[in-house]
């Protein structure tokens, strides 16, 4: 690993989460950037997400005395130093060739998992090979059932400990950052299609040689569809509109996947029962960053609902606006095992590839153990409602 990437991502240049999108903005082409930083349409639920954090507010015990606080936990069964997960990103490497395998490594080191999105630049066996700790695969549709039962089976083989199944996307939302950019047109179109975007990669020449040298445009190498190969890295959109995945579709994935399945994009009571119905063993709150349907709630705003559904029968995390540590000891209050973070770790790939991975989760790591110090709580495991002010309109009864 680079000295001199880390220097780049060290305090005091970098000191929150919030300092690595400058960095990442200067490096990476805008559409790459605005790939990773926006939402959709109005970007109305991607603001939500961070703000909503501020209307829950702490109870901390004090005058209290911690020899040590413990952010240790189990997910699924399996242990964990740290009580959040690093989320599914698709197109990691075009942020940095690292891409996946240099997240999943970061993930590893620092005794957490690894979620790995079906739209991902490296291949699934070198992704799990790549990281010391549990790594998820993070399931889409894409190319039809046959090429979902294929991959499911290399995760399988491959020692994969989970299977995510992501729901909300029976189409891609409208990302408007993404046409203005011309994403498409960098990933799928002819030559002349490409022309009038072309500037905004030739003013990041850094990142364009890495690009160049590491291949140039990945396809998908864990969507092999039968008789034609890895599907190409073409237009995400139509394939999503293609491949949605209904709760019948869970029955036959069962069939093909024996381990813990986890339900992705539950937003209301109802979808959590529906999710239990189906046999999985947690479910993940998520409103997909604000990526989907804008002007749906805050993942935090509708955890306590989806809590409230489960009575503790399956776990439940939470994805969508974790920024800080005091982010994650809010939604651990509020009845999540675990917080899975997508954008706070992807900046840091964007800004100096695994250096930045690192350096995201030890920004949030030592967050959470100040939090829970000011809190006088010992452990993330006693985080309960009781540390925190929860305003009346959020309760479910």
């Amino acid at each position: 690993m680079s000295s001199r990437l880390v220097r780049t991502v060290a305090s005091p240049r970098v000191v929150c989460i919030e300092d690595f999108r400058p960095i990442a903005r200067q490096r990476v082409p805008k559409s790459v950037f605005d790939y990773l930083d926006g939402g959709a349409e109005g970007e109305v639920t991607l603001r939500e997400n961070c703000r909503v954090f501020n209307d829950v507010t702490f109870r901390p015990r004090h005058a209290v005395s911690l020899a040590s606080c413990s952010l240790c936990t189990r997910v699924l069964g399996l242990d964990l130093a740290l009580p959040f997960l690093l989320a599914p990103v698709g197109y990691s490497r075009l942020m940095h060739p690292g891409g996946e395998v240099a997240a999943a490594r970061a993930a590893g080191r620092a005794g957490t998992g690894y979620i790995l999105s079906t739209i991902s630049g490296h291949k699934l066996e070198d992704v799990r090979a790549g990281s010391t700790g549990p790594v998820f695969y993070q399931l889409y549709l894409m190319g039809g059932r046959g090429a979902a039962e294929a991959a499911i089976t290399r995760a399988r083989a491959a020692g994969f400990n989970a299977l995510v199944v992501t729901i909300d996307t029976p189409v891609s939302g409208i990302r408007e950052r993404d046409y203005r950019n011309g994403m498409k047109e960098l990933i799928s179109g002819g030559a002349f299609d490409k022309i009038p975007f072309l500037p905004q990669l030739l003013s990041r020449p850094g990142w364009l040689v890495s690009y160049l040298l590491d291949g140039g445009l990945p396809g998908l190498p864990n969507v092999i569809v039968p008789g034609k190969g890895p599907m190409p890295l073409v237009d995400i959109n139509a394939a999503l509109a293609e491949s949605a995945v209904t709760w019948a579709d869970l029955r036959w994935i069962r069939e093909v996947w024996k381990g813990p399945i986890v339900v992705k994009g539950v937003l209301t009571a109802d979808d959590a029962r529906h999710a239990m119905d189906e046999g999985v063993a947690a479910v993940s709150v998520s409103n997909h960053g604000g990526r989907q349907l804008d002007g749906v709630p805050a993942s935090l705003r509708v955890l306590p609902e989806v809590v409230e559904a489960v009575q503790g029968r399956i776990e439940v995390l939470m994805d969508g606006g974790i920024r800080r540590g005091t982010d994650i000891a809010k939604a651990l209050c509020m009845g999540a095992r675990a917080v899975l973070c997508g954008r706070a770790y992807a900046y840091g790939l964007a800004a100096a590839g695994e250096a930045g991975v690192d350096r995201a989760i030890e920004i949030l790591r030592v967050d959470l153990e100040r939090t829970l110090r000011l809190l006088g709580c010992p452990s993330v495991n006693e985080l309960d409602r009781s540390y925190v002010n929860v305003p009346k309109s959020w309760d479910t009864n």
